[in-house]
């Protein structure tokens, strides 16, 4: 059983397990079957994913999901009309039901305030924190019934998609103030929003500069090294953390290029060919989000960051007993509102946190 899931009775720590030894079988029984099985309860059941956009307002956050799972998700100001662009006074989530190849997901994004367009921009990320640390304590309602649900409806957020403004520069010190506490609560992806702004040098550029920003700051966006689980795992997701932030752009809308209908943004210049490697880098985004790692992502919010939120609410609420089993905590996780200042800690800690017996560990 994953160590994330273990009960915390201290019984169960220190029960000795049957050695397993390996057993000839005389013939075909069947055991493959059990994929085929949880395949057709899963397409039966659906997917649920949900997914944040934080970022100033301006750099294609709804564009980029309505491109990124090819529907018309989120509704977005169309150029030319001479409408200014709307300014989103609160959280907005909308949920739609996508099916391809038989298979649905249920997919809710939530839009965030514009991020940072304020002139007083203090404080600016409690709506957001609080929105997620919500979606948490809603889940945990509905867990710790004595009656529960059959499937428990899932709102906790997923992954955040963070839309860092092409400066050129760095991070400005409110992206780094808000990534720190973002980090520890939630499953964080940066991109390099309208990357078309920029040349392929200064991109590439950008791109380390805020790799330095983040690693100097201790901030550890998705997929974290701590979480790992085989070679296998290691070797894509440091490819993934190379290329970390992904310089994307978004386009809905289809142009014909050499014969060929391409999803893409034109300009005077040319098309932009958000699908075109050698253009952008939103088919690796895709990738991650979608393709490789979306169930990865459910799995630790579940086992990391609802976990984590979950245990700081039992021990604060005194419903586990002191014991044995009593969970000693590392300082509160940022999904639970951290006082602000000097005395925050500036740097997320790494925990994955379970009861063992007079002992902890770390990722």
């Amino acid at each position: 059983m994953d160590p994330l899931r273990q009960s915390p009775s201290p019984s169960s720590s220190r029960a000795s397990s049957p050695r397993t030894l390996p057993c000839e079988m005389l013939g075909y029984v069947g055991i493959e079957a059990v994929l085929d099985q949880l395949k057709i309860k899963a397409m039966k059941m659906g997917f649920e994913f949900n997914i944040m956009v934080v970022g100033q307002s301006g750099l294609g956050k709804s564009t980029m999901v309505n491109t990124l799972f090819k529907s018309k998700m989120c509704k977005s100001t169309m150029p030319g009309l001479g409408v200014p662009t709307p300014q989103t006074l609160q959280l907005q989530s909308v949920t739609h039901v996508i099916e391809e190849s038989g298979v649905k997901l249920k997919l809710t994004v939530t839009d965030t305030p514009g991020f940072g367009d304020q002139i007083n921009n203090d404080k600016c990320w409690d709506p957001i924190l609080g929105y997620i640390s919500e979606q948490y304590e809603k889940y945990l309602q509905e867990e710790i019934l004595i009656t529960r649900q059959r499937h428990i409806p899932d709102t906790r957020v997923h992954c955040c998609v963070y839309f860092v403004p092409p400066t050129g520069h760095c991070l400005r010190p409110l992206d780094i103030e808000f990534l720190q506490r973002l980090c520890r609560t939630v499953n964080v992806v940066p991109v390099i929003a309208r990357a078309d702004s920029l040349t392929i040098e200064e991109r590439e550029a950008f791109r380390h500069r805020i790799q330095e920003n983040l690693k100097t700051h201790g901030i550890e966006v998705y997929p974290q090294k701590c979480f790992d689980e085989d070679i296998n795992d290691k070797i894509l997701n440091s490819k993934i953390r190379e290329r970390i932030p992904f310089a994307v752009v978004g386009a809905d809308r289809e142009h014909i290029v050499n014969g060929r209908c391409v999803l893409g943004r034109k300009t005077k210049w040319g098309i932009i060919e958000v699908e075109n490697m050698a253009h952008c880098e939103f088919p690796l985004l895709r990738d991650l989000l979608i393709r490789s790692h979306l169930q990865d992502l459910k799995d630790i919010t579940h086992n990391v960051h609802y976990e984590n939120y979950r245990i700081f609410r039992l021990n604060e609420s005194h419903v586990l007993p002191r014991g044995p089993g009593w969970v000693n905590l590392a300082p509160a996780p940022a999904s639970i509102p951290a006082p602000a200042g000097p005395q925050a800690s500036p740097r997320p800690p790494k925990v994955c946190w379970w009861a063992k017996d007079n002992s902890d560990e770390e990722c």
